[in-house]
């Protein structure tokens, strides 16, 4: 039940973001020329896992997480986003995502924020 409120919340939030529109990129951001918050979606898969450091973590996660995460920068912009705190992202079990999915290549001690990769 819970993991399909946490779904109803990332489908309403990606129909509010899709109509608003999001602004897009013109210069070269965390993320490249994609907004922050429109990589942020990617990262549905995720939802029980950035609440919960006991949550298993899917391997649809681990998979965005690898592709996100080979710019740190927009992994870590991407963690802090307005589209992550407001899905109820908690950013410090978000930032054990890289080491629950034993990604080798993370960025180990990459300062985001307050925060550290493990």
């Amino acid at each position: 039940m819970e993991s399909k409120a946490r779904c109803t919340i990332w489908f309403l939030l990606v129909v509010v973001v899709v109509a608003t529109g999001l602004e897009t990129a013109r210069g070269s951001g965390e993320c490249g020329r994609v907004p922050v918050d429109q990589v942020a979606l990617k990262l549905a898969p995720c939802a029980a896992a950035t609440q919960n450091p006991r949550a298993a973590v899917p391997p649809t996660c681990c998979a965005q997480v690898r592709s996100i995460g080979r710019n740190p920068k927009c992994l870590c912009a991407v963690m802090l986003s307005n589209t992550a705190r407001s899905a109820g992202v908690k950013p410090a079990v978000a930032m054990t995502i890289p080491k629950r999915c034993a990604i080798a290549n993370r960025p180990i001690g990459y300062k985001c924020g307050p925060y550290t990769l493990p």
